[in-house]
């Protein structure tokens, strides 16, 4: 069944790859090279292409490597086997097949996929799903995404609301802006450190850098009073979504309303033709357990489950997908 082409990406295939992922039905920008390789230094990229018969690339694999182990990938939010929308499932499962013959000459023992939201996807995508189920993978871990969905009816609840009047009560403006610092150094660093003892995912140097690279997926809004900051949010988007990947506020922030009063704006003005706005997770431990106060804040704005699935599977059973197709 295993009929592809499989090799490992290298520089030569960066325009070939970026071209895929901006036409694929189930890719955000996370995939450009660009993107993946911000943080080169503390990732081995072991990132799979797959050619049909006529030296075409069908599908890629954003992934790295830990010793036997494959990530898909642990740089990124997301996942998965890439593939474009004229591949139906009989294909995919081929290509799957052949992408773990080739992770099987190179002596990997098992690969982990964090799938990729059904909510990014352009069109349904869910093979990724059904291939776990072939080939006995296990749900490792399950996340889920706090999501407004911006095409059906929904409301804020009362809480949200009063938020939002303390808003405008306390003359509180929103700003989008080309600059990371003043969020990042005066809001988002100190609140990590306080409450959690951490540091942003992103660096402000490697934000800065990703916003040179992507202007038009990752935007800044501040929430200011008199001229001074007191919140703010870093979204990325993508074609359907809205992406809170940062939001913090000063520790005035339940007496000012400002996260309830940047949010409507970005909900109800900016991002009302999206078709998604997605708070991102509340879950901590490995998915087991949820920030009960968090997820509240964000199902008060409408927001409902969408959940991510982690999988294990062993690279030897690949062998399960000889037979499927009768």
């Amino acid at each position: 069944m295993g009929k592809y082409h499989v090799e490992k990406y290298s520089s030569i295939r960066y325009d070939l790859w970026n071209e895929f992922v901006a036409n694929a039905k189930n890719a955000t920008f996370l995939f450009h090279r660009d993107f993946m390789e911000y943080h080169q230094d503390r990732f081995e990229d072991y990132s799979l292409l797959a050619f049909d018969d006529s030296h075409e690339l069908i599908a890629v694999l954003p992934a790295n490597r830990v010793g036997e182990i494959l990530f898909s990938h642990q740089g990124l939010t997301y996942g998965g086997i890439v593939i474009h929308e004229k591949t139906k499932l009989s294909d995919f499962i081929s290509i799957a097949k052949s992408v773990f013959e080739y992770l099987n000459t190179q002596q990997f023992q098992k690969i982990i996929f964090k799938e990729i939201p059904t909510i990014y996807n352009q069109i349904p995508s869910d093979e990724l799903q059904y291939l776990m189920f072939l080939m006995q993978g296990n749900l490792v871990r399950r996340d889920v995404l706090s999501v407004v969905d911006l095409k059906t009816k929904f409301s804020f609840s009362r809480d949200r609301k009063n938020g939002i009047k303390r808003g405008i009560k306390n003359d509180l403006v929103v700003k989008e802006e080309p600059n990371f610092e003043l969020f990042w150094n005066e809001i988002l660093i100190p609140n990590l450190e306080v409450k959690h003892q951490a540091k942003p995912v992103h660096s402000l140097e490697e934000i800065q850098l990703l916003f040179s690279k992507f202007p038009k997926n990752i935007r800044q809004f501040n929430v200011y009073q008199n001229d001074k900051i007191v919140a703010g949010t870093t979204i990325f988007e993508t074609d359907l979504v809205a992406h809170s990947q940062y939001i913090s506020g000063n520790s005035d922030k339940n007496e000012l309303g400002s996260l309830d009063f940047l949010h409507d704006y970005l909900i109800s003005s900016v991002f009302k033709d999206k078709k998604y706005f997605d708070f991102g997770i509340s879950n901590e431990n490995q998915g087991k357990n949820i920030n009960e106060g968090l997820l509240y804040w964000k199902e008060s704005f409408g927001a409902r489950a969408i959940t991510q699935d982690f999988y294990e599977v062993e690279i030897k059973n690949h062998t399960l997908l000889d037979n499927v197709l009768l």
